[in-house]
């Protein structure tokens, strides 16, 4: 009987069995869960790939090459029709790349370069990121000795970052104005390795440090906390809005986060995903540009998000945004902090 019924609203209404199926399946691979950041991203993402009537799939490689390896093949294992890979480890990777193409399954490379022609990759400017810490922290520090808090070895986002930072103090060091006393990377972009890294650095130097360059919000509050052990506060830059580097921006312990707002990046990946997962070629995805600034030179289609310096002046966009509230930000603020007023 309910077959029959169910014939005869297909009938009535025209819609075929086909329309009434479920929508595609979107596989998302994570590196890791550690930074807050990313669980912004994911909500993002799961919101944009559910409202296009798709499946949101995924699994958390834990700072592991080789599980995620693992979790992509069992994502492919699952039957989806596109890729979603914020990926742990460049190199390792290519396999994953390899087999999703050989099931014609499209991919885009998530936040973190995978150079390979069959990925879309989709980020905020990373080299701009660099430049806006960098920038920030010499328009305090023109001058002095500067430490460089690196992340992973294995992120190609280490070394756009560091191009950025270099653009804005390279003639600075050249001129002998800016020595770099220290450069690190961190495993596993973790604080307490950049924290070690800091106190290393300090060690070295008889804490004759001037300013840092960290690489993300986190390794900042590393760097922060071995800055303080020591009666320490100097210009410091960071980057991904992290709640605890906004509300240090306001305390006057850190200078700067580059806020690079996960909400319309994860919206924009759950889009791009859907559509070609849809059909859509590569270059055919909406604003996409030409992008071939990876250690290979591949070229690759692409787009690239602007990230929001946030500092003491700027707090207000962050908290306007609905990023994070006054009261978080705001707590022990400095007197000059008009959004805090």
């Amino acid at each position: 009987m309910r077959t029959a019924i169910l014939a005869a609203v297909l009938a009535v209404t025209g819609f075929s069995s086909a329309a009434l199926a479920e929508g595609k399946k979107i596989g998302v691979s994570w590196a890791q869960f550690q930074e807050e950041r990313w669980k912004i991203d994911e909500a993002a993402m799961k919101a944009a790939i559910e409202a296009a009537g798709n499946e949101y799939v995924s699994a958390d490689a834990q700072s592991s090459a080789e599980k995620q390896l693992s979790d992509i093949d069992a994502l492919i294992a699952q039957g989806v029709d596109a890729l979603i890979i914020n990926a742990w480890d460049k190199d390792a990777i290519g396999p994953a790349i390899e087999k999703a193409a050989a099931e014609g399954i499209p991919v885009v490379g998530y936040d973190r370069l995978i150079e390979d022609d069959r990925t879309f990759y989709l980020t905020f400017d990373n080299v701009g990121v660099g430049r806006i810490i960098a920038q920030e922290v010499f328009k305090v520090a023109p001058k002095g000795n500067y430490a460089i808090i690196k992340g992973d070895p294995g992120d190609p986002n280490v070394g756009f970052l560091r191009q950025g930072m270099e653009e804005v103090i390279g003639a600075a060091v050249a001129a002998g104005d800016i020595v770099i006393v220290g450069e690190a990377n961190s495993d596993g972009w973790k604080p307490e390795n950049a924290q070690k890294n800091m106190e290393q650095i300090l060690t070295a130097n008889n804490n004759a440090v001037d300013a840092v360059l960290s690489q993300n919000d986190g390794m900042a509050g590393g760097a922060a906390a071995a800055l303080a052990a020591q009666g320490l506060n100097v210009p410091l830059g960071g980057q991904d809005g992290d709640l605890a580097a906004i509300n240090r921006v306001a305390r006057g312990t850190q200078t700067v986060s580059v806020w690079k707002n996960a909400r319309d990046l994860g919206k924009a990946a759950g889009e791009i995903a859907s559509a070609m997962a849809d059909g859509t070629a590569l270059d055919a995805i909406p604003g996409a540009t030409k992008f071939s600034g990876g250690e290979k030179g591949v070229e690759m289609n692409a787009i690239l998000l602007n990230p929001t310096p946030i500092t003491k002046e700027t707090i207000g966009v962050a908290i306007d945004a609905g990023h994070i509230s006054k009261e978080q930000a705001c707590e022990g603020a400095m007197p000059d902090v008009a959004a805090c007023q």
